[in-house]
């Protein structure tokens, strides 16, 4: 790490502490050349590959977008799919891969969307899975029946 004041390039961890929501790691550090300290901010980052092969971060603002706009006009607060946008992000992280398939994370959504609210499930599934007819949501309700019993 270089110091930020002289450039120097070596620096010593003094203290180490994680966030509250334990994504990301501050450290204090002092610089071995000209003993100042100065603090720096460690995050785990996650890619995700699109559908067109380009990579991006990971945005929990764009779960929070897409679960809002199935959830529009359903009886669901902002903090639940605000919760749902952090489950599915710890599940995703949880794989230990630095980079993940867009696909993948539509997956994850699916199933807390399902317990959340069956009709945004159905919305979002409708987009996510490309339904081109109503075959296909006949059979997305067949399996949600089925899985209430």
């Amino acid at each position: 790490m270089h110091c930020p004041f002289c450039r120097h390039v070596d620096s010593r961890v003094i203290d180490s502490r994680t966030s509250d929501d334990g994504t990301s790691v501050r450290r204090r550090r002092e610089c071995t050349e000209c003993h100042r300290r100065f603090t720096t901010t460690e995050t785990a980052s996650l890619l995700v590959i699109k559908r067109s092969g380009t990579t991006e971060p990971f945005s929990r603002d764009k779960i929070i977008a897409g679960v809002g706009k199935s959830c529009q006009g359903r009886p669901v607060s902002d903090d639940q799919i605000a919760m749902l946008a952090q489950q599915v992000e710890e599940t995703v992280r949880m794989s230990g891969q630095s980079q993940i398939e867009a696909h993948d994370i539509g997956l994850a959504i699916l199933e807390p969307l399902r317990n959340l609210d069956k009709i945004a499930y159905l919305r979002f599934a409708s987009v996510y899975s490309n339904f081109d007819s109503l075959e296909d949501f006949a059979q997305a309700i067949e399996q949600l029946r089925e899985n209430e019993q």
